[in-house]
C-alpha cells in the first residue's frame, strides 16, 4: 500500500480516498490525476493484479474473485477511506456488490463515464481489448440509460489482437489495433467509450484524428470524486 501524505497543519483531518487496482500500472496514472484534481485529499492505493489475471483465465468473475475484491474494499475502509474507487472495469458487478458490505461509498471507475455517455449521446460505441471488460461496461451503459428512462443503442467491439500484442510486448501493434477499431466505428456512433483505462494513451497520441468525443474512465471518475468531496467540505 502506498500513500500520499497531506500537508501538515490542517485543523481537521483530510478526507481519504482509497483506490483499489487490479494492475499496478494504473497507480501512477491515478496518482497524477489525484494530485492535480484532489490536492486536499489523502490518497492511498491497494493493488492486486492476480484478480484480473483470474478473470482473464476463467473468462468471468467467479464468487472467489468477488470475495477477494470485497476483501480489498473492506481493507480500504479499515485503512480509513472516506470513499473508495475501484479502477478495474472487468469486475464492475463485484464492485457494486461490495458497496453494501462497507459503510463508505464505493465507486466503480466506469460509472461516471457511462453516465456522461448516456447524457450526451444516443448511439454509443464501446471498445475494449478484452471481452471480459467489454460486456460489463456495455451492460452498465444500458442500465444507467434505463435508470433515467432513455433508450440508447450500444455498439460493442473487441479490438482483435490488441491484448495479445500487449502481452507479448508489442505496444505498437496494440495501439494500431485500437486505432483501426476507432476508425471503423467513428462514423456510426455519437461517441466512443474506451472500456479500459490503458487504452487512453492511443487517443492522446492521435492528435485529434477523430472528431467525435472519445471517453476514458480515469479523468471522469476523478472529476466526479472531486465534486463529491467538494460538496462534503
Amino acid at each position: 500500500m502506498t500513500s500520499s501524505a497531506n500537508p501538515a497543519g490542517n485543523e481537521t483531518p483530510p478526507k481519504r480516498l482509497g483506490l483499489v487496482h487490479t494492475s499496478a500500472t494504473l497507480v501512477p496514472v491515478f496518482q497524477e490525476l489525484c494530485r492535480a484534481k484532489l490536492p486536499n485529499v489523502d490518497v492511498f492505493h491497494i493493488s492486486d493484479d492476480s484478480v484480473i489475471k483470474d478473470v482473464i483465465v476463467r473468462q468471468c468473475v467467479t464468487p472467489l474473485t468477488t470475495r477477494r475484491l470485497i476483501d480489498h474494499v473492506v481493507s480500504a475502509e479499515q485503512a480509513g477511506a472516506d470513499r473508495i474507487l475501484v479502477t478495474c472495469s472487468s469486475i464492475g458487478r463485484a464492485v457494486e456488490m461490495s458497496e453494501s458490505l462497507v459503510s463508505v461509498p464505493v465507486l466503480r471507475v466506469d460509472r461516471p463515464m457511462a453516465d456522461h455517455a448516456v447524457a450526451t449521446a444516443n448511439r454509443i460505441g464501446v471498445i475494449a481489448t478484452l471481452t471480459t471488460t467489454l460486456e460489463p461496461t456495455s451492460d452498465l451503459i444500458q442500465r444507467r440509460a434505463q435508470a433515467i428512462g432513455k433508450q440508447v443503442v450500444v455498439t460493442a467491439k473487441v479490438c482483435e489482437g490488441a491484448f495479445d500484442a500487449l502481452m507479448s510486448g508489442d505496444a505498437v501493434a496494440h495501439d494500431d489495433a485500437i486505432t483501426q477499431t476507432l476508425d471503423e466505428m467513428a462514423n456510426s456512433v455519437d461517441c466512443v467509450v474506451l472500456a479500459q483505462a490503458s487504452m487512453a494513451r492511443v487517443v492522446d497520441a492521435a492528435g485529434g484524428r477523430w472528431s467525435l468525443p472519445i471517453l476514458t474512465s480515469p479523468p471522469l471518475a476523478i472529476d466526479h470524486l472531486a465534486t463529491l468531496f467538494a460538496e462534503q467540505s
